[in-house]
């Protein structure tokens, strides 16, 4: 048994990922009944990482913050702006391949009892209003809108604080870190959990009549992360963006594809961002405010889904409604995590560009209830591993604006 602890330490966490996933599906094929238990290890996975989250982004940032000194460059100028066109782009991207491949659905109920935002100006105000959350209520309700905001202030507050407080700080931040490295040397076993619970809850039979829907989403998801990502990532740093893009996708995305939740796929990406030697005054900010407004995933899902309702009741779109579509989905999208039900929810609202009655529009919303076991996995998937590509972007292009040396290879 101890010789074979100490092979299962010596393989990468990634390998350990793949072997519970494995595990996973044979016990939910093989005795589903019998390794019900197994189950729970997806929900304590998941819930460690939502509970460490939180209290991970309050104290990095506000540490981070506190410690900076003047002239340090962080780049988030240049991340934010990788954001917003990324978002931007995968919206584009969803409503171009719509047209070229058009879905008609069978609408489907599923949506009742659920309430979606008003407009925009509703969802920016959600926004706004997340900023000024109590702390303690932002902590507890996993607002990072409102944990980055004040993390922001009591760093700035603390930098003028004695270095013994600072010190004290950099503690903390050190052992919350700790911890985060102490729960993902668990996330094989979780999921294992998830895995199982996900194949014996719900099947695959469900998603069969939604095969072309499914192609549509998933195949827009995967040209964003393999070819428009890509492209923008070799725009900022001259190279082949690859290496980084699959390490990326291999480390941050199959994570979050299981976990389905951005929130809980921080400190996996904290910790690929560590790995990969970025500057901590960067990705302590950047990480978490991605998981709010860095929505490709989010971005695609909207586009998609409404256009299919569109197309479904014979609604004729030109090209300039197209676009506004896309910008609509962007913005929109970026307020997907500050609302109840996520990007599903922000449906009927871009539906309204179209004058698509709200009673439609919420079933439209059922059929994504419907096909989310494999739409808001690859949806999180692309939204998280994202966060950490343009973070790393923005950094390899200043140190390549510096004459410094970049080897793009060493981080696959």
């Amino acid at each position: 048994m101890k010789r074979l602890l100490e092979k299962w330490s010596q393989w990468s966490l990634v390998k350990q990922i793949i072997v519970g996933l494995i595990l996973g599906i044979i016990l939910a094929v093989t005795i589903p009944e019998a390794a019900q238990p197994v189950a729970i290890l997806g929900t304590l996975f998941v819930g460690s990482l939502k509970a460490i989250a939180p209290v991970l982004v309050l104290i990095l940032v506000m540490s981070a913050i506190a410690q900076h000194k003047r002239g340090n460059q962080t780049n988030m100028k240049s991340i934010i702006v990788l954001y917003l066109i990324g978002t931007f782009a995968a919206g584009l991207i969803a409503v171009i391949i719509s047209f070229i491949f058009p879905v008609s659905l069978t609408l489907a109920k599923g949506a009742e009892g659920l309430t979606p935002p008003g407009g925009v100006v509703e969802v920016l105000q959600t926004l706004l209003l997340n900023v000024v959350d109590n702390p303690i209520k932002a902590i507890y309700n996993a607002n990072y809108i409102g944990i980055l905001a004040w993390a922001i202030l009591l760093g700035l507050a603390l930098r003028n604080a004695a270095d013994t407080t600072k010190t004290m700080i950099t503690n903390f931040a050190d052992a919350v870190s700790k911890m985060v490295r102490w729960v993902i040397m668990l996330a094989p076993f979780g999921i294992m959990g998830l895995v199982f619970e996900s194949i014996t809850a719900n099947g695959m039979e469900a998603l069969l009549g939604y095969g072309k829907l499914l192609a549509v989403l998933i195949g827009c998801m995967l040209i964003v992360a393999l070819v428009v990502n890509p492209i923008i990532v070799y725009v900022m740093i001259r190279q082949n963006p690859y290496p980084l893009v699959l390490k990326c996708l291999k480390e941050s995305g199959i994570t979050a594809f299981f976990t389905r939740s951005s929130a809980s796929n921080i400190p996996v990406n904290m910790r690929l961002c560590e790995n990969l030697g970025l500057n901590k005054d960067s990705y302590s900010v950047s990480i978490p405010l991605g998981a709010t407004i860095n929505m490709a995933g989010a971005a695609v899902t909207i586009s998609v889904l409404t256009l299919a309702a569109v197309h479904t009741l014979g609604i004729q779109v030109d090209i300039p409604t197209a676009i506004i579509l896309s910008v609509l989905s962007a913005i929109s999208a970026c307020g997907a995590s500050g609302v109840a039900g996520g990007s599903l929810l922000l449906i009927p609202l871009a539906c309204s560009l179209f004058g698509i009655p709200a009673d439609v529009a919420m079933q439209v919303v059922g059929v994504g209830f419907i096909i989310g076991v494999l739409q808001d996995s690859f949806e999180t998937a692309l939204n998280s591993s994202t966060d950490v590509l343009f973070t790393a972007a923005a950094e390899f292009k200043e140190m390549r604006k510096a004459g410094k040396e970049i080897n793009i290879n060493k981080v696959a």
